[in-house]
């Protein structure tokens, strides 16, 4: 670790003291707030003149350079409770008949309210305090068949409150899956789940790439790093030209190994950091890949395993590429000097970063240790282009030569010649240095 990384992290725990002293001024938290986990811990709430629909109660809040507006719903203790709540909302899909409910009974997550709702069927109502870019009726359409998905939900003003599943049995995951072949130093086992993980989710990109595909959108992309990277503080920058072949398309946003059971894929809720941030663009399905393999990072930290890293993404990214589209899956699109899987992994690093300083819960591993060695594998990137930039220059000498003699002699041939394949084999050897997406940051950043 260098003084700068070394400062950036002193940095980072310097801006919980400034959120606790924001808190003490704004006047802290009642016990109440503490009872609702999907409100960010290091944010003051404060005054809003902002619309909600009849049994909603709205809540804007406030911390360093961030701002997030929620809407959560009052009480909801009786079936009455539920028919007045929903009476004023727009629903879409298969939803129970308000009228229908004979109990009802609620859990609290880190993500929104969950209500629980007996009627004919038993159904899972979800609430999204901070609402969603208004695609999961397009992802639950695009979803492989025995995938997991809303049938329906609520909507008000075009943002989605409320999403509906049929209450789900307790299964297995690929997470616990993942956790328990770590745990047992069990290779085989990890291996085989996570090619499972990664196959799962490239078929639902096969439907996705049907249902949506639109141009790449770079400036948007590095805009939105630019703002992570300015609000954190951090002291690195890394921008991309990114790939032709990573086309925005309906992508998942956040999607977990605990997402995935068996071959089943779980559409679930968005995650804070898209309230902190609101997405402006649309995403290529590289970041669903990436934020995958960020949470087998995470799996992998918590673990007393000693299995490698490497092979573990390698089954998972293998996986992927077996089922999704075969352009999206290509080495351009993985190509690390354009961006790759690792400027996605890498805002999947600045997104942990950002929700914990919203929570003030300490800095997230494995997050800011990937970002400590951020430095040294752009620095081995840049490296690399030595060999790109006298590829361009072979090439450069070898036109030049050609236009100076054309027509050219067989005398006058071979230094041409020389220098167009000088340029051809450093251009391989450039694009061979490309660091592989199944080796971590922590390892091509030594």
């Amino acid at each position: 670790m260098d003084l700068a990384e070394g400062a950036w992290i002193q940095g980072f725990a310097d801006r919980f003291n400034e959120v606790d002293h924001h808190l003490v001024v704004l006047g802290g938290r009642d016990v109440a707030e503490q009872e609702r986990p999907w409100r960010p811990a290091a944010m003051a709430e404060f005054e809003s003149d902002s619309d909600a629909p009849p049994g909603f109660n709205t809540v804007s809040l406030a911390g360093i350079g961030m701002t997030v507006r929620m809407l959560e719903p009052n009480d909801l203790s009786e079936p009455a409770d539920w028919t007045s709540l929903v009476a004023h909302l727009e629903p879409w899909g298969n939803v129970p008949n308000p009228d229908s409910i004979a109990s009802i009974s609620t859990a609290v997550t880190d993500r929104g309210l969950i209500a629980e709702l007996s009627a004919e069927s038993e159904w899972s109502a979800e609430f999204l305090p901070w609402g969603s870019d208004g695609r999961f009726r397009a992802r639950a359409k695009a979803a492989p068949e025995g995938s997991r998905v809303p049938f329906g939900g609520y909507s008000w003003d075009g943002t989605d409150l409320i999403i509906i599943r049929p209450k789900e049995s307790l299964m297995t995951d690929a997470a616990q899956e993942v956790a328990r072949a770590l745990e047992a130093d069990d290779m085989t086992a990890a291996e085989d789940e996570l090619r499972m993980a990664g196959t799962v989710l490239g078929l639902y990109h096969v439907r996705a790439k049907v249902a949506r595909t639109t141009p790449p959108d770079p400036s948007r992309w590095n805009a939105r790093t630019q703002w992570l990277e300015e609000t954190l503080r951090a002291t690195f920058i890394w921008r991309a030209r990114y790939s032709k072949d990573q086309p925005c398309t309906l992508s998942l946003g956040d999607v977990r190994l605990s997402d995935i059971s068996g071959d089943s894929l779980r559409i679930g809720r968005p995650r804070l950091a898209d309230a902190l941030r609101t997405p402006t663009c649309e995403f290529p399905a590289m970041r669903d890949l990436a934020s995958l393999v960020h949470d087998l990072s995470k799996i992998h930290h918590t673990s007393s395993t000693s299995l490698e890293m490497t092979p573990l993404r390698l089954a998972l990214i293998d996986g992927w590429r077996s089922t999704a589209p075969e352009d999206w899956t290509s080495e351009e699109a993985f190509y690390s000097h354009r961006g790759g899987m690792a400027i996605w992994e890498y805002e999947q690093c600045l997104l942990d970063v950002l929700e914990a300083t919203s929570n003030q819960s300490g800095a997230p591993e494995p997050a800011v240790t990937i970002l400590l060695y951020v430095k040294a594998y752009q620095k081995r990137m840049f490296g690399n282009r030595t060999f790109g930039s006298l590829s361009m220059m072979a090439a450069f000498f070898g036109i030049v030569s050609l236009v100076n003699t054309f027509p050219p002699t067989l005398v006058e041939i071979p230094l041409p010649l020389a220098f167009i394949v000088a340029s051809l084999l450093l251009m391989r050897t450039y694009k061979r240095l490309s660091p592989p997406p199944e080796r971590p940051f922590t390892d091509l950043g030594r």
